[in-house]
Parts: C-alpha cells; sequence; structure tokens
C-alpha cells in the first residue's frame, strides 16, 4: 500500500505545468489555499472543481493514479464530514436514532468542507508531482530572498524542506519494507482490539527510527564531504525563468478569486 503514496513524489512527464517556473507554482498554491475559503455554496465549490480537474488534466497526470496514491486520506475526509453531520445542530432535522440527530445544515456543511478538504488536497498534491524537490528549494529561495536583509535564513530554511519533501517518500519506503518484513514473521496487523494493533505498531516504529536517523546522518556526511558550508557564495546551476505561461495562470487565479468573491453568498 505504503508504494502507492505519491505525496512528496516526483512524476518525470512533459505537460505545460511541469515547464512552470517552481515560483509561480508556489504563488498559486499558496494562493489557492486562500482561495478555497471564499467558496460556500453549490456553484462557487462547481467552479473550484472545474479548476482543480483542469489544473490536473495539464499536467498530464492520470487522475486515477492520483486518487490511488491519496486513498489513505479520504478516511479523513469522511471523518471530517461525520463530524460535521453529528455535531452541527442548524436547519430542518432530518433524521434521528435515539439521541443521535442529523440536521439538514449538518450535511450541508459537511459536503462542503469535506469537498474544501479535498480539492486543497488534490491541488497542493500537484506541487511535488510536477516540481522537483531542487525546483521547489530554489523557487522558495527566490521567493523569500528579501527576508535575507534581515538576516533571515531563507536558504537553509529551503534547503530543510527540500530535504523533508525527499524523506517523506523515502521514509514511506522504509516502512513498507518494514511492514512486509514483520508479516513475514507473522505480524497481523489488520486483526484484533485497537489495544493489539497499537502494539504491533511498536515494532514499525524503532526500526523506522533507526533507518531515519542512519540516512540523515549519511546525508549529514554526505553534505559535508562535498565541502557544504551553507549558502554564502552558491552559485545556481539551473536558473530560474519567468515566463508568460506562469503570468497567465497567475492572472487566471487572480481572475478566479474576484469571480468566487462576487457570486459567493
Amino acid at each position: 500500500m505504503m508504494e502507492k503514496m505519491i505525496f512528496g513524489r516526483y512524476i518525470p512527464v512533459d505537460s505545460i505545468i511541469h515547464r512552470m517556473d517552481p515560483r509561480a507554482k508556489l504563488i498559486i498554491v499558496f494562493l489557492f489555499i486562500f482561495v478555497v475559503f471564499l467558496a460556500n455554496n453549490s456553484i462557487t465549490y462547481g467552479i473550484l472543481g472545474a479548476f482543480t480537474l483542469i489544473a490536473i488534466f495539464l499536467s498530464n497526470i492520470q487522475l486515477s493514479f492520483i486518487f490511488k496514491g491519496l486513498r489513505f486520506l479520504f478516511w479523513l475526509i469522511l471523518f471530517t464530514f461525520l463530524l460535521h453531520i453529528f455535531f452541527t445542530k442548524e436547519g430542518e432535522l432530518l433524521a434521528s436514532w435515539g439521541f443521535i440527530k442529523i440536521y439538514e445544515g449538518g450535511v450541508i456543511q459537511g459536503i462542503f468542507i469535506s469537498l474544501r478538504f479535498f480539492f486543497l488536497i488534490l491541488f497542493t498534491s500537484l506541487l511535488t508531482l510536477t516540481t522537483t524537490p531542487i525546483e521547489i528549494t530554489d523557487g522558495l529561495e527566490s521567493l523569500l530572498n528579501p527576508l535575507k536583509r534581515f538576516r533571515f535564513p531563507v536558504h537553509e530554511l529551503a534547503l530543510m524542506l527540500s530535504i523533508a519533501l525527499r524523506f517523506i517518500p523515502t521514509l514511506m519506503d522504509e516502512t513498507d519494507k518494514i511492514i512486509k518484513a514483520q508479516q513475514a514473521r507473522g505480524v497481523d496487523f489488520s486483526e484484533g482490539s485497537l489495544t493489539t494493533r497499537a502494539k504491533a505498531v511498536i515494532p514499525l516504529l524503532i526500526p523506522l527510527f533507526i533507518n531515519a536517523f542512519k540516512r540523515a546522518d549519511e546525508l549529514a556526511t554526505a553534505m559535508e564531504a562535498r565541502g557544504y558550508r551553507g549558502g554564502e557564495g552558491r552559485t545556481k546551476y539551473r536558473l530560474l525563468k519567468w515566463d508568460l505561461r506562469d503570468t497567465v495562470s497567475l492572472l487566471i487565479l487572480v481572475s478566479l478569486s474576484v469571480l468566487l468573491f462576487f457570486i459567493r453568498d
């Protein structure tokens, strides 16, 4: 199951999204997080859904592939939906079973919040699927470059983000290997009580932490052997270039924000 997780992975295909400047993609993703909160009715959520699907289509990445890689998050979305159904007491009473009461406002609120969460997951996943960790690092460092005047460690922050993104799929692969090794020894993670399952996770965490610290130590040794001393005096092999498609993409998102603002309730 873990090998299908796509968060933090880069898919090397040719598309207009892949060729965009990483700075433009970072700005668009950050703005989209705020744009999502402008939607509050069926029309605005429909427009957001269409915008997200168009972005996925332009990335040349199959929607089914993204769904399979993010399906473990669907349980979190379902949990969010159920929370709103059972705890939001607004509108007309639709059903009642003892102390459990479901209201119309709870269902509508649950659907809207779940859709908002779903769109955020899909759209932000495109950032790592279409942008290499190095490009994300360079783009973030370029955007935060004005903070260097205040002695803010921009390069170090961007480097830490890049390393974290690289480690996510690596740790997931390590977890999958450990799970298969434990299952080969007769450990069952799908049966038993909640306490039994929690105890079965402990043999996973210890080797996972050991492997994580081992990889971090190997990375530190490799960086030191290559003479890494921070961002001062370093030059770039790949220079970022802002193109017309980046400006157009940003203007489209700004136009979407204005449209949602005027048609929201």
